[in-house]
């Protein structure tokens, strides 16, 4: 199957770049206990930040003045911490978080009883947690907090979570119940004498596929529906039922995600545990009418291509909406400009050399983490899923250097 690129789905998987680096940084504010941090500790981070001088710092929180706030307390000593407007977002986050967890606990059940042995290893779990909105420490509050529905159990490759109850209302996939909504509504359609729906031929030629690829799809797209949620011991390996019931799962993983959408890496890990085939980032680049794999960045991005309209979810999830209003103030501009003063009336004079405000190159790595791993344990439960990109944003066009004064706190404009 040939990959064709689709600007709206790609857009999604560029466009928070700047968001994702923000996370990283108020991951590491959140860390101190009363959320403010010196400019001098966080240049213990300077080689995961890529920044090599302390009014580096200074500038790169300054790109996002909605979101960071720079005070200065004596001689060239200067703190940051979260704006009022950040801080309460956060702590509505919070809020929202704590509101979720019977979700998350659902989330976790229906995951379970999808895998061959209804037990998973807690360390394959981990890499879908902030896909689906997990805390950190998610196998303290939730798999051990509900014992009626989980246990660990030791395993010899590590402690894996273990299914304790299986309930027979969960095991509804998404899927089936949209099959059940297209039924009721083409019955509907008859008795009302609305005119036909757009027809599935019709929707996988405007992917511009040739007429081999519409049909082989339809012919897949034509077999008895497989649910995720059947024992699937007996399926062998390469066939196009099996197939069919991979697609199901990777389906039903996909609608509990928060953004429906993870990393193609993040599903080769349950291979063993849901019979997937070695192949599986092919097995979703051969399905375009489900799913939409990113064609940028290191690692391949999978969406649900149902569950988006153009570069919009359909359906979002209320994290998704406490994002929404984060990259809003991540894309709050600063302001610059010559002899300007700030809020508190400290002037700042503008010194450029390449239009920067730094000299030529010093920025050129300020930007190349984007991985979770680079911080071990600096992460905090607010995280969304961040995808490796090849392609680091360039935040450090139009920056001023500071001058600092004496004995004041301000805002940055």
């Amino acid at each position: 199957m040939k990959r064709r690129r689709e600007n709206s789905f790609e857009n999604v998987a560029q466009r928070d770049k700047r968001l994702r680096f923000v996370l990283k940084l108020r991951r590491i504010l959140l860390r101190e206990p009363d959320r403010t941090m010196s400019i001098k500790d966080l240049g213990r981070y300077k080689t995961q930040l890529g920044t090599l001088r302390k009014r580096q710092f200074v500038a790169m929180l300054k790109k996002f003045p909605a979101v960071f706030q720079v005070m200065e307390e004596g001689l060239y000593s200067l703190k940051f911490k979260l704006t009022p407007q950040a801080e309460k977002l956060y702590l509505e986050e919070l809020k929202i978080r704590s509101e979720m967890e019977e979700l998350l606990v659902m989330k976790l059940r229906k995951l379970l009883m999808m895998s061959i042995e209804k037990r998973i290893l807690l360390k394959k779990i981990t890499h879908l947690r902030t896909d689906f909105g997990l805390p950190q420490g998610f196998h303290d509050t939730i798999c051990d907090g509900y014992p009626q529905y989980f246990r660990v159990v030791a395993t010899g490759r590590g402690p894996a979570l273990e299914l304790t109850h299986w309930d027979e209302e969960l095991a509804v996939s998404v899927a089936e119940l949209s099959l059940e909504e297209n039924r009721i509504n083409e019955e509907n359609d008859l008795l009302m004498e609305r005119p036909e729906r757009l027809n599935r031929e019709k929707l996988l030629k405007g992917l511009n596929l040739s007429s081999g690829e519409v049909r082989r799809i339809m012919q897949f797209g034509d077999m008895p529906y497989i649910s995720p949620y059947s024992d699937f011991s007996s399926l062998r390996s390469g066939t196009q039922v099996n197939e069919k019931h991979d697609c199901g799962i990777v389906h039903e993983i996909l609608s509990l995600t928060v953004e429906k959408q993870t990393l193609v890496d993040n599903l080769s890990h349950f291979r063993e545990e849901f019979g997937f085939s070695q192949q599986v980032r092919g097995m979703l680049i051969s399905h375009p009418d489900m799913f939409y794999v990113s064609l940028k960045g290191e690692m391949d991005c999978v969406f649900l291509r149902e569950a988006y309209h153009g570069s919009e979810l359909i359906e979002k999830d209320p994290l998704m909406r406490i994002k929404e209003k984060l990259r809003s103030m991540v894309a709050v501009p600063h302001q610059n400009g010559a002899d300007r003063r700030d809020g508190d009336g400290l002037e700042k004079n503008v010194s450029r050399k390449d239009g920067s405000g730094e000299e030529k190159g010093e920025w050129s790595d300020a930007y190349n983490f984007v991985s979770d791993d680079r911080f071990g344990d600096c992460d905090s439960d607010d995280d969304w899923r961040d995808q490796e990109d090849d392609t680091p944003p360039n935040f450090f066009e139009d920056v001023e250097p500071l001058e600092i004064g004496q004995g004041s706190s301000f805002h940055f404009p």
